[in-house]
């Protein structure tokens, strides 16, 4: 197979799989600044693999306190797929916590691939979606669509603002369900305890989690599209869990997806506090 066909079979099968590697790219950013007590900043980079290349890259940064937060990152394709594939964008979220959850208020993502510019905008209230915008505007949807209920975005939050996760130990790190709009999928994310242990790995040396992730589509796509249905009933998703220090903040140190031409690797290379 040809370099610039794997590149274009990967982006396709990337594309259904974008909730779920926007919720492990911006988890571990998003918790590390979580543990501030007061408005603090902070930076990092990610990169995403597949069969050991780099095909994306992406840099955080993220301005968290005990009642708000606000995220905003941007994202290109890198290494050989920069050849084929020239995507570039931005995007951000921001909002408040209550009792411990981040309920966001607005999110916006903006990209290109190659000529093709395309927008997003969510608005939210009390953790429900009041207003959604898609630009361009979707094409008309077929039959075997599955569309969005009113009563599907209540209690749901954006790829980036569902990622503020907080838990009291390592233990119940992973016994939750992540739900997500992302301005047109809706999908939720359950994390079950799969094994815990030892890690050396990025300056952290201590106990880590492994979550299995269990990819439960709800609405926004279309009914038996191959690379939906792989997610739901074949994809292995691992997610690898550190604290952050006794902050009972945990981020992620590595994450693979399952995907229908091979798995796709997400870590996070580099964090830092920047004020």
């Amino acid at each position: 197979m040809s370099i610039k066909r794997s590149t274009f079979r990967c982006r396709a099968a990337i594309k259904p799989a974008a909730a779920v590697l926007a919720i492990v790219a911006a988890a571990a950013f998003a918790a590390n600044a979580a543990a501030a007590e007061k408005a603090q900043s902070f930076h990092a980079d990610y990169y995403v693999s597949y069969l050991g290349l780099t095909i994306a890259k992406s840099s955080f940064e993220s301005t968290i306190s005990d009642r708000s937060f606000k995220l905003g990152g941007s994202l290109s394709s890198a290494g050989l797929a920069e050849l084929f594939d020239d995507t570039k964008g931005t995007t951000s979220a921001s909002g408040s916590f209550s009792r411990g959850v981040a309920r966001p208020d607005a999110f916006a993502a903006n990209y290109t691939t190659g000529r093709k510019a395309k927008k997003i905008a969510i608005s939210f209230a009390d953790g429900t979606v009041t207003k959604t915008v898609n630009l361009p505007p979707p094409k008309p949807r077929g039959e075997d669509w599955i569309a969005v209920g009113e009563n599907q975005l209540r209690g749901v939050a954006d790829p980036l603002s569902a990622t503020l996760v907080r838990a009291d130990s390592l233990d119940k790190v992973c016994g939750r369900t992540l739900k997500v709009f992302d301005g047109e999928l809706r999908a939720d994310l359950s994390l079950a305890h799969a094994e815990r242990g030892p890690v050396s790995i990025g300056g952290y040396e201590g106990d880590a989690v492994v979550c299995e992730g269990r990819f439960i589509p709800v609405a926004g796509y279309r009914k038996g599209h191959k690379s939906i249905e792989y997610l739901k009933n074949r994809s292995k998703i691992r997610i690898t869990f550190a604290p952050l220090g006794t902050t009972g903040v945990y981020a992620p140190i590595r994450a693979t997806v399952g995907t229908r031409i091979g798995t796709i690797t997400i870590s996070a290379r580099g964090m830092k506090q920047i004020n």
